[in-house]
Parts: structure tokens; C-alpha cells; sequence
């Protein structure tokens, strides 16, 4: 005998009732591992993030921060900048120069200038920690023109006259551009020594750039693409065990020339306790995002600044860096022709700390 269509629909009805009854009595129901995982991925992205957050700074002379020990200014938005001068006194000299210092060093780090020809030349130098290194306070919202701002503060509260001379090493050398294009009008002259470039300059050949670039060890390749292209990630790369961090903040030998290994051996660094003291993010990494970020101008875009010879500007490197390539300085000797240009072809990175060779980088910017 059929059975009726109501019956068939009623037993299909039961089926899937009893179906659905199990699902629900079974620990692995589709609506239970939904709501796991979501719990999962919820608490994962909680992880990285707060993974990738690095800790607050410990800033000088607050509660559990280092001590203030050197002489410091207050800037115009309430930061400390500290400094270090030495040379002639400044009511005295002849000439003032702001040094500033390059990555992972203290105003300290100032080249060996001799007090002979400091005193011969009638020099006073000021050197400074650049934000959040040694005792000067961060600044987490710094930019390539901030910096530029607090040299030209720093040389207006310590009354160094309404023009000054500025030498720069290593990064700092590269942001010696940025005072060419920020303050120019408050220079007297500018030296550039063995500077960082960044690959990312919308300026520079694209087959210029990717030679040089390929020419970094790969850890640092990858260092410096997350600086530029996802700088919020930058302290948890170089903190975190999975992969190679950057060669140079984890103060490898194997980017120094065999001279620059010689000079680091004599010279070493009584200061690099101080240098990090408030914190890696602070300061070192601060210098990453910096240098490779993308900038608002390029140094091709630079005009001369002394246009009737009443300065001058000065690049040095040598031939055999391996931290800054020499074809980067190369390029835009050759397209800034108001720039005089020294190459070594014997130096590394480190070459102005070895014997005479910083009195030789004051005597030609000061010729």
C-alpha cells in the first residue's frame, strides 16, 4: 500500500529534526567550532598586536627612567633636548658648527677633533642627542623636517649666532639634507660624511637604486623594506626570533670593512650604555622608520643654498662602505655640482674616526 504524501513529508520532517538534535547534543557542531574559532582568532589578533606595540620609554629624570647628568634645553613643545660642547668658547669662536650624530650613538660620538686645530681655527662644536637617544627626550612623532627644527632651536636657545655650521656622520649626515632644505638660511656651511642613503628617493634610477640595495646582507633588506613600506612593524621585527633582524642594530661586524673593523677595535664606545637607555623604539628603530619612510622631498630637489659662494657644502665617503654605497653619493655628486665632492678609495664607513682625518673634514669645510 503507498503511503500518503502527508506521511512521507512527516517522516522526512523526523529525519531532520533527529539530524539537527544530534548536531546540537554533538561538541563538534558546526555552531560550536564557529564560535571557537572566532574566540581564536579574536585572541590571536589581540596577541600580535600586543606583540607588536613597543613598550613606553623610559624617560630621563621621571620616576624609574635614567638620571639627567648633562645639560639639557627645553624645547618649544616641552621636550629635552641634551648637549655636549666642546672647542673654543662659543662667545670666542670663530666658528660654530652642530654636530649630529648617526644611528645607534650619543652626542658623544662627536668626531676627535684635536683642540689644536680647534683652537687654531677658533671652532666651538655642539653636539646633541638626537630624540630618544641618551638623555634627550623621544619624539614619537618625529619627522625628517622635526629634526631639522630642533638643530635650528637648539642653536637658537644656546645663542650660537644667526648662522652656523653643520657636519653630520652616517645618518645623521643624512639629515644634513634635511637642514639644506628645511633651514638653509641659517647656514654657514654644511658637511655630509659617508651618508645613509634611502632607496625609496623618487629621484634616483630605479636600476641605481635596486644594485645598491641588492648589495645589503638580506636580513637587512628585510629590515629596511618593513621600515618603508609597514613602519608599524618595525620594533616587533627587530625584537622578534622568528627571522633575521638587522645586522647593524644587533651590532653584527659582518657590514664593516676590514679597516672599520680595525678602527672600531681602537676607538670602541665608552657610551653605548647611554645610547638605548630609554628604549630600542625610542631610538634606534625611531632611526629606521626616519631614513627609509617616504620623504617630502628628495636631495636631488635641493637648490644651492650659497649661491654666492658666501658657503659651502661638503660630501665625503669612501669607496669601500658597506653600510652606505658610495654609487648612491656618487649619483648625486655628479647631479649637484655645487656640492664639492671627496671620495677615498682606500676608506670604509668609519673612516673619520681614524687618525687626522676629522681635522682634514674642518679645515675643508672651513677653507
Amino acid at each position: 500500500m503507498a503511503v500518503p504524501p502527508a506521511r512521507r513529508v512527516s517522516a522526512a520532517s523526523a529525519r531532520a529534526h533527529t539530524r539537527k538534535q544530534k548536531q546540537r547534543n554533538s561538541i563538534f557542531s558546526p555552531g560550536l567550532i564557529r564560535k571557537i574559532l572566532a574566540v581564536l582568532l579574536v585572541g590571536l589578533a589581540a596577541w600580535f598586536y600586543q606583540s607588536i606595540q613597543p613598550p613606553a620609554p623610559k624617560i630621563c629624570g621621571t620616576l624609574n627612567g635614567p638620571p639627567v647628568t648633562s645639560p639639557r634645553i627645553k624645547l618649544k613643545d616641552g621636550r629635552h633636548l641634551a648637549y655636549l660642547e666642546s672647542g673654543v668658547p662659543k662667545e670666542k669662536a670663530k666658528y660654530q658648527i652642530v654636530f649630529i650624530h648617526g644611528l645607534d650613538c650619543t652626542k658623544s660620538n662627536v668626531f676627535p677633533f684635536s683642540l689644536e686645530v680647534l683652537e687654531e681655527l677658533g671652532v666651538h662644536v655642539l653636539s646633541f642627542d638626537r630624540p630618544g637617544y641618551g638623555e634627550s627626550d623621544p619624539n614619537l612623532h618625529q619627522t625628517v623636517k622635526s629634526i631639522a627644527l630642533d638643530v635650528e632651536e637648539l642653536a637658537d636657545q644656546l645663542k650660537l649666532g644667526p648662522k652656523f655650521h653643520v657636519i653630520g656622520f652616517s645618518l645623521g649626515g643624512q639629515l644634513v639634507w634635511s637642514c639644506l632644505k628645511y633651514i638653509p638660511h641659517r647656514l654657514a656651511g654644511a658637511a655630509i660624511i659617508a651618508p645613509i642613503a634611502n632607496y625609496w628617493w623618487h629621484n634616483l634610477p630605479a636600476n641605481l637604486s635596486k644594485e645598491t640595495f641588492a648589495q645589503q646582507p638580506p636580513r637587512d633588506q628585510w629590515a629596511l623594506r618593513v621600515a618603508h613600506y609597514a613602519p608599524w612593524l618595525t620594533y616587533w621585527w627587530n625584537t622578534q626570533k622568528w627571522f633575521p633582524a638587522s645586522s647593524v642594530l644587533a651590532h653584527r661586524s659582518d657590514h664593516l670593512d676590514a679597516k672599520d673593523k680595525e678602527i672600531l677595535l681602537s676607538v670602541g664606545n665608552r657610551y653605548s650604555e647611554q645610547v638605548r637607555q630609554q628604549g630600542d623604539f625610542a631610538s634606534v628603530h625611531q632611526d629606521l622608520i626616519i631614513s627609509y619612510q617616504k620623504w617630502e622631498f628628495d636631495p636631488m630637489d635641493l637648490r644651492n643654498p650659497f649661491p654666492a659662494n658666501e658657503g659651502s657644502v661638503h660630501l665625503w665617503h669612501g669607496a669601500r662602505d658597506i653600510i652606505a654605497p658610495v654609487a648612491l653619493t656618487r649619483y648625486f655628486a655628479e647631479q649637484l655640482p655645487w656640492i664639492y665632492y671627496h671620495e677615498l678609495p682606500d676608506a670604509g664607513h668609519l673612516f673619520p674616526l681614524a687618525d687626522d682625518m676629522s681635522d682634514a673634514i674642518l679645515k675643508a669645510l672651513l677653507a
